[in-house]
């Protein structure tokens, strides 16, 4: 049975991670209301299909992505029940065939393990070599459901607000596509 706990609006007592820490410290700098949930390791869409259900909100399903040569690198940020093909991916942006980063990579630049990926891993991309790719599709809804970095805490939040003030304030611009 995959435990989920009671809805809070407050940080995890103990961090497990620098970015997870930076996360809630951003929350906080920026008094962004939040609601979170702790969880066993969610790692598959299905596990998030419960979170979605505590929450009353819908997870997005966020890749890092690279070319062949690991010289580009993309923060893919859609819907989780969407399907990922690189080939629509590449074609809506112009670019060649891309595939999923390594765990190497994935840990090294935004300090997440494979399954806890977010769009708050871009508050350690201080040198700005991750370029945000936002699905329309995500637009559509009011919150912003997502790991903290960890696989065993989710949260939702406004939307508007990670479009606009958060990643403003980590110096990414998003390229908006439709896919």
């Amino acid at each position: 049975m995959f435990y989920i706990s009671e809805v809070t609006k407050s940080a995890p007592a103990v961090f497990k991670s620098p970015l997870q820490e930076k996360v809630y410290e951003t929350l906080a700098k920026f008094n962004v209301p939040f609601e979170r949930v702790d969880v066993d390791d969610a790692i598959t869409m299905e596990d998030c299909l419960v979170i979605n259900k505590q929450l009353n909100m819908k997870t997005v399903k966020t890749l890092f992505l690279t070319n062949r040569q690991q010289t580009a690198f993309y923060l893919f940020v859609t819907t989780a029940e969407k399907p990922f093909v690189t080939k629509d991916f590449s074609a809506a942006l112009g670019v060649p065939r891309v595939s999923f980063a390594s765990v190497e990579l994935l840990y090294s630049m935004l300090g997440t393990p494979v399954g806890a990926t977010t769009i708050f891993g871009l508050l350690l991309d201080t040198e700005h070599a991750v370029q945000v790719i936002i699905d329309e599709e995500v637009l559509l809804e009011e919150w912003y459901g997502c790991s903290d970095g960890t696989t065993t805490s989710y949260m939702k939040i406004p939307r508007d607000w990670v479009m606009n003030d958060f990643l403003a304030y980590v110096g990414h611009t998003p390229k908006m596509v439709k896919i």
